[in-house]
């Protein structure tokens, strides 16, 4: 039950924040906006306010901002005013209103983060300790080192590094390091380690930040940051195949491999211990969230932005019932996919 409801909270949360966005957004730019719902299926609950209806829905796993022509067609009667259709919005409004869902899930980012950067303690990249033999020690580096950058990539976290190490491929590593105040360079090829199960570089680290003044800002984007890239990188190795079908998880699975099992990692060490991981969990998803639905799929945020920004340049809108099938096209694969998730998810869970 705990389960249930930290899964119901942190996609509530996820969730509102994306379709508010685009719900603020359509209000400013005068779109009629049909119904803002949260969940999927069934009613639970719905109650209207003035031209829009509110509703809660019985699946916990979506949500909606439906405006009035947005599907190609107006909703109203032919005859009637459609002042508030966003077939009739100026491109640039209907570009601002499908951008704020994303941005919001960024922003609700970068509000979870600063929340965070406050309650956990912030590891700074500095190498406190060489491991005897590995690949750090090899290449000259020491002790109080500060790592800058590792392939040219900025370094601001420990966990950058960590991540690093968990998508390296193979091949030297340039890296660049501070000592005593003075840069400078070297290269090193991570190690295997087998009771790790992935490369490692051969150090370790208990340099923790001490935030003051405004700190907490600049580390918050960094933790964002970390996110954003781990997002992309995850990505990367799911369309090169790199990921096991074990480590793909859909909304069951998030509910219970990814919040259940930490909560219960978790919960006998206090309830702040159980918030700060709650709260990582929803950053995670948030940003995972919005540079998803920033891709250039169809029945996306993404896919909807490439007909605008083509509108926008040859000022040729597509017309709307070939865009309306090509988002139809997308949504039944995405219908699929769900289907494949929920078998994988259980499979996962029970097999």
């Amino acid at each position: 039950m705990v389960t249930l409801i930290l899964f119901v909270l942190i996609f509530g949360v996820v969730v509102i924040s994306h379709e508010f966005g685009h719900f603020l957004l359509a209000k400013a730019n005068g779109i009629h906006v049909i119904e803002f719902s949260v969940g999927m299926g069934p009613n639970l609950f719905s109650f209207q306010k003035g031209d829009t209806k509110y509703s809660l829905k019985l699946l916990p796993i979506g949500g909606a901002c439906m405006f009035e022509g947005e599907d190609g067609l107006n909703e109203k009667e032919d005859g009637e005013d459609h002042s508030g259709s966003f077939l009739n919005a100026n491109v640039w409004a209907r570009i601002s209103t499908v951008l704020a869902g994303p941005i919001f899930n960024f922003i609700l980012g970068f509000i979870i983060a600063f929340i965070m950067v406050n309650l956990i303690v912030i590891r700074d990249p500095v190498a406190t300790e060489i491991v005897d033999g590995g690949a750090a020690q090899e290449a000259g580096l020491e002790a109080g080192d500060r790592i800058l950058s590792l392939n040219g990539s900025k370094i601001h976290l420990y966990e950058e590094i960590q991540l690093f190490t968990m998508t390296y491929r193979g091949g030297e590593v340039a890296v660049e390091y501070e000592r005593d105040g003075v840069k400078g360079t070297t290269t090193l090829t991570p190690k295997y380690d087998e009771s790790e199960g992935r490369y490692l570089i051969g150090i370790s680290n208990a340099d923790f930040v001490e935030l003051s003044g405004l700190d907490s800002f600049r580390y918050s984007w960094y933790e964002m940051r970390y996110c954003v890239n781990m997002t992309w990188k995850s990505l990367a190795m799911l369309v090169q195949g790199q990921v096991s079908r074990q480590d793909v998880a859909g909304p069951v699975g998030i509910a219970v491999n990814v919040v259940g099992k930490t909560y219960e990692s978790t919960k006998d060490y206090g309830w702040q211990n159980v918030l700060v991981n709650m709260l990582n969990i929803t950053l995670m998803l948030t940003v995972n969230l919005g540079i998803l639905n920033l891709l250039p799929i169809p029945a996306l945020d993404g896919g909807r932005l490439v007909f605008l920004i083509w509108e926008a340049i040859t000022h040729k809108p597509v017309p709307p019932e070939k865009e309306g099938m090509v988002h139809f096209i997308g949504l039944m694969f995405f219908m699929v996919l769900m289907v494949f998730l929920l078998f994988n998810d259980l499979v996962n869970i029970f097999g």
